[in-house]
């Protein structure tokens, strides 16, 4: 298969383009940063930029003709109150979790309509299941994705173009190294302390993101996607169906 994987530079994308690249399919790497390796090809973009994106993309399709797969794994993370989040920092997060998306399938999928095949996946998280303290606006940005997707799913049902959202539980990258902080009053430290310690300590105990690369292959190489499906811990999975069956005092984090 020919496959496109957006932030490739490390994380996930780094792991799943590799992995990916190992099994064989010929794996196209964006990110911001350059990397080299010997099992993908990498280009260096700015997916939050249209031109650059578009370019991209035409030259890849001149290489390899049809794209089979498109994985939106370029994210970031963002912490802070939602009381004093800084405008910019919203513009920034949706920026790269949302609107880029949608520019990279809106590129990519004149190709796909035109072969009538293609599958693209948009890495979610769980946490857009639920919003959480002090990433209210991280929950949100996936929030948003998930109802694109669902949206897509339908609009290009005539193409036989598929469109799932990967909903990710806590997964051992360096994350946290690129994460949005945002404007935390004084009020809210104490809280925002003692969450941000329990963030850390679930991401440090987070699964291995070749993990994540191989359910990825195994998604990619199914008949039929479903519109959401989660790789995550048994605990993290039943949060989900836990917020609708308790009460909202049970599920205040």
């Amino acid at each position: 298969m020919n496959i496109i994987v957006t932030g490739t530079s490390r994380g996930i994308g780094y792991a799943g383009a590799e992995y990916l690249g190992k099994k064989g399919h010929q794996v196209f790497g964006l990110s911001r940063t350059k990397v080299k390796n010997d099992f993908f090809k990498s280009y260096t973009v700015d997916i939050t930029i249209r031109q650059q994106v578009v370019e991209v993309v035409q030259e890849i399709v001149e290489k390899c003709g049809q794209i089979d797969v498109l994985i939106n794994n370029a994210g970031v993370g963002m912490v802070g109150s939602v009381e004093a989040v800084d405008k910019k920092d919203i513009y920034r997060l949706f920026d790269l979790n949302f609107i880029a998306v949608i520019e990279m399938m809106s590129a990519i999928l004149p190709n796909m309509r035109n072969y009538q095949s293609g599958k693209m996946i948009n890495i979610s998280s769980i946490a857009s299941e639920m919003g959480l303290p002090f990433r209210g606006l991280y929950s949100a940005s996936k929030a948003a994705l998930d109802k694109i997707t669902e949206a897509m799913r339908y609009e290009l049902r005539p193409w036989n173009v598929q469109v799932s959202a990967l909903h990710l539980g806590e997964i051992k990258t360096h994350i946290s190294d690129s994460r949005i902080h945002s404007n935390l009053p004084l009020d809210y430290k104490e809280t925002f302390d003692m969450v941000y310690e329990s963030i850390n300590k679930d991401l440090d105990k987070g699964q291995n993101p070749v993990e994540v690369a191989k359910w990825i292959e195994m998604l990619i190489t199914k008949d039929n996607l479903k519109t959401h499906d989660y790789f995550a811990k048994p605990t993290e999975k039943a949060s989900i169906p836990l917020k609708f069956l308790l009460p909202i005092s049970f599920m205040s984090f």
